[in-house]
């Protein structure tokens, strides 16, 4: 597991600026959001991995626990894929041909992240509801319009924080984060259920979100603020799990 460390001088701004160290700590379970960022195979399995991501396994409990207690309380669980397809090699190309030094990871990455593929589907540990919702994208965010649809999919279930867990902390966590709060959602990143590849890259994304972009919490204190609230008044959503795809996304 990674070891947490955010600078004391952090801590100290944002109880400055926010009067409180948690400043979403009192929500609303029926509104909240659980965001479960690209744990696939794809990052996880050193055989079918471009970029494999050693500690996102270690994560794997935490983050089904922390889905667990999100829906007992009423929220719901959003699960991502990241996805490449022959569009996405067109459109997102400059991102694609920064592989100057290793040209196979391209092929690599069309190859595992494509719909159907093993490396597209969820790590098999990963424990999924029939209530879930399974998202694509095919950018580091899940909040750009080009990306996917999940900003809309949020708003019309009445959903108004994000919990982001997931692979890479400082990648497709980080910017889906930054993206979310700029979009007006509330976001929380779960510190020891996110991961990427060294405490340093962990320990930046996490000061930087907890000082300017939303709140970061351990998975104990998640559940304790969710369980704090867990029959608060507000609408049910009106989402559903999508069926596409004929379950290639994952564990159901």
């Amino acid at each position: 597991m990674h070891k947490i460390d955010i600078p004391q001088s952090i801590t100290e701004r944002v109880l400055e600026r926010r009067g409180s160290l948690h400043v979403h700590a009192d929500l609303d379970p029926r509104r909240t959001a659980l965001l479960v960022i690209d744990m696939q195979n794809c990052f996880l399995n050193p055989e079918l991995a471009a970029s494999s991501v050693p500690y996102a396994v270690e994560i794997i409990p935490t983050i089904n626990r922390i889905a667990a207690a999100v829906r007992e309380t009423g929220g719901k669980v959003f699960w991502t894929f990241h996805t490449v397809n022959d569009s996405t090699l067109q459109d997102w190309s400059e991102w694609f041909r920064m592989f100057r030094g290793m040209p196979e990871q391209v092929g690599t990455r069309a190859k595992n992240m494509i719909v159907g593929s093993r490396g597209h589907a969820l790590h098999p540990d990963m424990r999924t509801s029939p209530d879930d919702v399974m998202v694509l994208k095919d950018r580091f965010s899940a909040f750009l319009p080009e990306s996917c649809d999940l900003a809309a999919q949020l708003r019309a279930g009445g959903y108004d924080t994000v919990v982001i867990t997931g692979t890479a902390t400082n990648v497709c966590c980080e910017t889906s984060a930054r993206d979310a709060m700029m979009r007006n959602f509330k976001v929380i990143m779960v510190s020891d259920a996110t991961a990427t590849w060294t405490d340093a890259e962990h320990n930046a994304t996490l000061s930087n979100i907890y000082s300017i972009f939303g709140d970061v919490m351990d998975a104990e204190l998640l559940i304790d603020c969710l369980r704090k609230n867990p029959t608060r008044n507000s609408t049910p959503s009106a989402i559903t799990a999508k069926k596409t795809l004929g379950g290639q996304y994952g564990q159901t």
